[in-house]
């Protein structure tokens, strides 16, 4: 077989960010983040596949919970405004994160929470608050239509 030489694509580290509707002061663009700019991940199953006497039954999910985890500057106001939020209300409503390719779909997330602050070592080395929220992601749409 030939090779099919399909393009590979570009990542674009500055396309990342991370955008909260209900507190935009609180968004977080690249020139706010840490060389690990931001990570999301899926906690739990999506689907389930449960066992019977002869075979397996699927019982898909209709949503997930999310971790949403983002090296915000300490060097800058934001992370302050975060810590603010947080001695206010933890609870910050919907948030979507946009990812560094043009072709992967942003991730939305709703009832988002800050879980976590984490202000590091005041030691001059690491400029990085490493913020984490958590939020629930609806899937298996299509259980609704069934």
């Amino acid at each position: 077989m030939a090779n099919p030489m399909i393009a590979q694509g570009t990542l674009n580290r500055l396309r990342s960010h991370v955008t909260i509707p209900g507190f935009t002061n609180l968004n977080i663009s690249p020139s706010y983040m840490g060389k690990s700019f931001v990570k999301v991940t899926f906690e739990g199953d999506f689907d389930k596949l449960i066992d019977t006497a002869t075979g397996a039954v699927t019982s898909p999910e209709p949503y997930v919970q999310a971790t949403v985890e983002v090296g915000v500057l300490r060097t800058q106001a934001l992370s302050g405004a975060w810590m603010a939020q947080a001695q206010n209300i933890s609870d910050v409503g919907n948030v979507s994160v946009f990812p560094d390719s043009s072709v992967y779909p942003e991730i939305d997330l709703v009832n988002c929470i800050i879980k976590h602050i984490d202000p590091g070592a005041f030691d001059g080395t690491d400029p990085v608050v490493k913020l984490t929220l958590g939020g629930i992601m609806y899937v298996n749409n299509g259980l609704w239509s069934l």
